[in-house]
């Protein structure tokens, strides 16, 4: 447990503010602690997991499998019955066909708690229990709203992801990361549970529009740019669903993804890593969302993001130059440039606040010493933001 104590946080003037010897050797002692826990949080997560093994139990992810054939890998769950029994029995996708379907409106805008409060009330009214299903079959909202309400329903019922975008394939449907939004800031509600199944189907691709596409290749040159620059590298000329073999590239990155998160599930420490370019993208994604008429895609905000934070990490963690001019030349040449004014670029700042990452009132960046390098919880001065969108203007 950390504690905290200042005169400001306590509201109290200088004069009227002591700490005596004996809780200031309390707190040196939490301090002492708290840095061991930091130093050694690997070893005592390693040995938490050999003593909890099945609270880390694996989901499974199936990329490039044809939901029609379904029944050869729904769980055992989703019926009652064994493989074997299913597979004699004949049950295939066609026996989900007189299931109800629950539909939301689409987009981050209804990513909200009373769509929650509307999907929870239908499943309470059709008799939904403990031992119901659901399936989130969508793009990113669907997985973030459909994980998080089957996490809380009846405290908590299974539930499988089936991706239709490419950006839900390769992020949002992967790692448990479930929730949403709260007067629209960004994933401020929710929790971390993982589905007991996620199958990739690249066919949904064929229909998805390619500002959908290009938002999710913002995600995959993320994962590059954090853990593997010949992937980086491979992904820098940009090509279309048809020009592409995306399935491999999908692979890469759930397979980079799916290694972050079982290294840190909860995302303590490593797991931060997958936020790079999304502290400012965030809050640019947010800034779009309650301030403007033209609301910007989760790819298209990161993509600045990722622009933006490159630049502060040649200032601040010895990320040369160079090499963030090639991370800004990559995404400009893939969306076109956006506008900010002075007050645009004040509004976000003052949205940082809000960040997850942040901690004790501080906020924290994940930035880069290199493309596979990053660098976590980097505390940015003010005065680092203009010049980063500067640098993304010119």
């Amino acid at each position: 447990d950390e504690v905290l104590l200042s005169k400001e946080n306590l509201g109290l003037p200088p004069d009227k503010f002591h700490v005596s010897d004996e809780v200031k050797s309390i707190f040196n002692e939490i301090n002492i602690k708290n840095q061991k826990l930091e130093n050694d949080w690997y070893s005592l997560f390693d040995e938490w997991k050999s003593k909890n093994p099945n609270l880390l139990k694996q989901w499974e992810i199936f990329i490039n499998q044809s939901i029609s054939d379904l029944d050869t890998f729904l769980p055992d769950f989703a019926t009652g019955e064994s493989m074997a029994t299913r597979a004699s029995s004949g049950i295939t996708i066609q026996s989900l066909a007189d299931k109800t379907v629950l539909t939301i409106k689409a987009g981050e805008s209804h990513k909200h708690i009373e769509t929650c409060r509307e999907v929870w009330q239908k499943l309470s009214d059709m008799g939904a229990d403990r031992k119901s299903l659901l399936i989130n079959l969508g793009g990113g909202v669907v997985s973030d709203l459909g994980g998080f309400v089957a996490a809380t329903f009846k405290r908590g019922i299974d539930f499988i992801n089936i991706p239709t975008t490419l950006l839900s394939m390769v992020d949002a449907s992967i790692g448990g990361k479930t929730g949403v939004d709260l007067g629209g800031l960004k994933n401020q509600i929710g929790i971390i549970t993982n589905p007991k199944l996620v199958v990739v189907d690249s066919f949904f691709l064929k229909t998805l529009p390619d500002n959908e596409y290009r938002s999710g290749y913002a995600e995959m040159l993320k994962h590059g740019i954090i853990k593997d620059y010949k992937y980086f590298k491979n992904l820098i000329k940009y090509r279309s669903f048809d020009e592409n073999d995306i399935i491999h590239y999908i692979h890469n990155s759930v397979s980079i993804k799916n290694d972050v998160v079982k290294q840190d599930p909860f995302e303590y420490n490593f797991r931060k890593i997958l936020n790079f370019g999304h502290t400012l993208g965030h809050a640019i994604e947010t800034h779009f969302l309650i301030k403007t008429k033209k609301s910007l895609l989760h790819g298209e905000a990161i993509a600045i993001g990722m622009i933006t934070e490159a630049y502060i990490s040649s200032q601040l963690t010895g990320l040369r130059l160079e090499v963030a001019e090639e991370i800004k030349t990559t995404f400009l040449s893939i969306f076109p440039k956006v506008s900010f004014s002075v007050e645009d670029i004040s509004h976000i700042i003052s949205l940082l606040k809000y960040d997850k990452k942040n901690s004790h009132g501080k906020v924290k960046f994940v930035l880069l010493k290199e493309i596979g390098e990053p660098v976590i919880d980097v505390e940015v001065a003010e005065e680092y933001f203009t010049g980063a969108f500067e640098f993304y203007k010119t």
